[in-house]
C-alpha cells in the first residue's frame, strides 16, 4: 500500500484549517447571550387549553425558533411537552435522551418500557434512562408533562446509549404521604420552600432526580410571598393545581431589600406552564385562600455535576395578609 508521505515544507490543505478560524477582541465576545447573537431565554407560560381537547398527541412546547436551536425545545438543554392520550389509545415519548421524565397531570394507564409494565395514575412522577421508547397507554383521557434533555444531546452531537440510572416510579401516595409529613414538621413555618426533592439512589453526590434533570414537588400555602432566589439553572414550571390569585414575579435584579426590581407576573393556571429564565431572581406568591401546588423541572442535575448551579436566596420568609 502507498502512503503519501508529509515532506518538511509541504503545506498542501493547511489552508483549509484556516477557513474557519476566528478572532475577536475579547470585549466584543466575552459576553455573547444578546439578540441577535445568542439568544437569551425570555419569559413564556402555556394554558391548560393546550392540551383538554382534541386527540392523543404529543403537543411540545417549542421554542427553537427563539433559541436558534433543533427542535422541539424549550431550553437550550430540556424539551417539556404536554402528552393527551384518550382512553383506548397508546402514545409512544420517542426521544434521543438520556433523562426523560413523565407527571401525570390526570387519567391512568399502562407503560411498557424494556419489557417491564407499569400501571400509572394522576399524580404519580416516573423518570427512564435511556433505552427503548416507552409507550404509554391510556384506560381514560390522560395528560402527562414530559420533559427530556434531548436539546442537549442535539447540541452535543451524540446519541444516548447508555443507561446512567434505574427507571424509578414516586407514586402519588408516596409523595403525598412525605408532604404531609413534612408540612407537620414545626420547623417548616420558617422555611423559604415547603418541597420535597425527588432523588436517586443511584446519584447519590446530586441528590437529584436523574443525573441531569432536577424535580421538586411542592406547595406555595395560603397567604405566603415567598422571598426571591435565584440560580443558573432553567426552571420549567408546571401548576398542578391553584386557585386565582397566585403568581410568580420575576426580574433581573433586586434591591437593597431583597425585593425584585421592575418584576414581570406571570399568572398560575392549574395545569398550565411556564418558563423561568437561568439567573432570574423570582418569587412564587399565592394570595389566595388555598393551597398551591407546582413542580419546577429544571437542569440541576447537570449543573451541579459542573458546580455551577449558583443557587441564592435574598431573605427570610413572608407572609402575607
Amino acid at each position: 500500500m502507498n502512503q503519501a508521505q508529509i515532506q518538511p515544507g509541504d503545506c498542501t490543505g493547511q489552508a483549509d484549517w484556516q477557513a474557519k478560524a476566528l478572532l475577536f477582541d475579547y470585549r466584543l465576545a466575552a459576553n455573547p447571550v444578546r439578540r441577535g447573537l445568542t439568544e437569551p431565554i425570555g419569559y413564556h407560560q402555556w394554558g391548560a387549553a393546550l392540551h383538554q381537547s382534541g386527540g392523543t398527541a404529543v403537543l411540545p412546547l417549542d421554542l427553537s425558533g427563539e433559541l436558534g436551536c433543533n427542535g422541539p425545545a424549550t431550553s437550550p438543554a430540556l424539551a417539556a411537552h404536554f402528552l393527551r392520550i384518550l382512553p383506548g389509545e397508546g402514545l409512544k415519548a420517542a426521544a434521543n435522551a438520556t433523562s426523560s421524565l413523565f407527571f401525570v397531570l390526570q387519567g391512568k394507564g399502562e407503560l411498557r418500557w424494556g419489557g417491564q409494565r407499569l400501571n400509572w395514575g394522576a399524580g404519580d412522577l416516573l423518570v427512564l434512562p435511556a433505552g427503548e421508547t416507552p409507550l404509554l397507554q391510556a384506560e381514560q383521557t390522560s395528560v402527562l408533562y414530559w420533559v427530556h434533555d434531548g436539546p442537549l444531546l442535539d447540541f452535543l452531537g451524540v446519541t444516548a446509549s447508555s443507561a446512567r440510572f434505574d427507571p424509578t416510579h414516586y407514586p402519588a401516595a408516596l409523595l403525598e404521604k412525605e408532604l404531609a409529613q413534612l408540612l407537620a414538621d414545626p420547623s417548616s413555618a420558617r422555611s423559604n420552600r415547603l418541597s420535597l426533592l425527588l432523588a436517586n439512589r443511584d446519584l447519590p453526590q446530586s441528590r437529584t432526580v436523574t443525573h441531569t434533570l432536577w424535580a421538586m414537588f411542592g406547595v406555595v400555602p395560603a397567604g405566603v410571598i415567598q422571598p426571591p432566589h435565584r440560580h443558573q439553572s432553567v426552571a420549567l414550571d408546571l401548576i398542578i393545581d391553584c386557585e386565582p390569585g397566585c403568581h410568580t414575579l420575576v426580574g433581573t435584579e433586586i434591591d437593597a431589600n431583597g425585593q425584585i426590581v421592575n418584576p414581570q407576573r406571570i399568572e398560575w393556571e392549574s395545569g398550565g406552564a411556564f418558563i423561568t429564565p437561568p439567573g432570574h431572581w423570582h418569587s412564587h406568591v399565592n394570595t389566595s385562600g388555598r393551597q398551591a401546588r407546582l413542580l419546577p423541572i429544571q437542569d440541576s442535575g447537570l449543573h451541579t455535576y459542573l458546580r455551577s448551579l449558583d443557587i441564592r436566596f435574598a431573605g427570610g420568609l413572608q407572609t402575607g395578609d
